[in-house]
């Protein structure tokens, strides 16, 4: 079941490829970017990681802002990473690779920091994917989660594959918690568009 999921998610965001940066919600998502890195702190040195980063955008962005950076972008679609790899301006600092959230092919402790804008929503498992952020993180580096929240725990609404899932400030703090990522601050970007910054603050494996 797991496998015909992402089957389906990965074939609509690969029709969504080529038109994606035209849609009028990528410049929504532009904002956000703008908004979030005003919060974000990262090492001179920095190697982070863009889960589901669609055309590259944010990777872009932190590459330029942070000279020394370089970051790996993530994401179900083939054809949304051949998007951000023609739109790469920052040579071999950033690459991008196809992957599944629930199992990242990285090792240990190997990002400073990771982020995720609004794809949280579309996971099926996210205290899977929330403990697999955790194990690539180092311990003392920042998760950064942007993504609509809502005002109950939880809430499904049943459009796109498998629906979309939105979660409060409580049920994101303790999802986080279970597997070692502590909340630090939230902030409210636009409308009821939450970022969550979470710290990794000990080893559960």
């Amino acid at each position: 079941m797991n496998q015909e999921f992402f089957s389906k998610k990965q074939n609509l965001f690969d029709k969504w490829a080529p038109f994606y940066d035209f849609f009028w919600t990528t410049i929504v998502y532009q904002t956000f970017h703008k908004r979030m890195l005003e919060y974000v702190e990262l090492p001179e040195s920095s190697n982070v990681l863009d889960l589901g980063c669609g055309s590259g955008r944010l990777l872009n962005r932190l590459a330029k802002k942070y000279p020394h950076l370089t970051g790996i972008g993530l994401d179900l679609s083939q054809e949304m990473l051949k998007v951000a790899r023609k739109k790469a301006k920052q040579g071999t600092r950033l690459i991008y690779i196809q992957g599944n959230a629930e199992s990242l092919p990285f090792a240990k402790g190997q990002f400073d920091a990771v982020f995720n804008t609004i794809s949280f929503l579309h996971y099926p498992n996210p205290e899977q994917v929330l403990s697999e952020i955790a194990r690539v993180l180092k311990i003392g580096s920042y998760f950064y989660l942007v993504d609509y929240t809502v005002r109950e725990e939880s809430k499904k609404f049943p459009v796109t594959p498998g629906g979309l899932r939105f979660y409060s400030q409580s049920k994101r703090e303790e999802m986080g918690e279970k597997v070692g990522l502590r909340c630090q601050h939230h902030y409210y970007l636009i409308g009821n568009v939450l970022l969550s910054i979470f710290k990794k603050h000990n080893e559960l494996r």
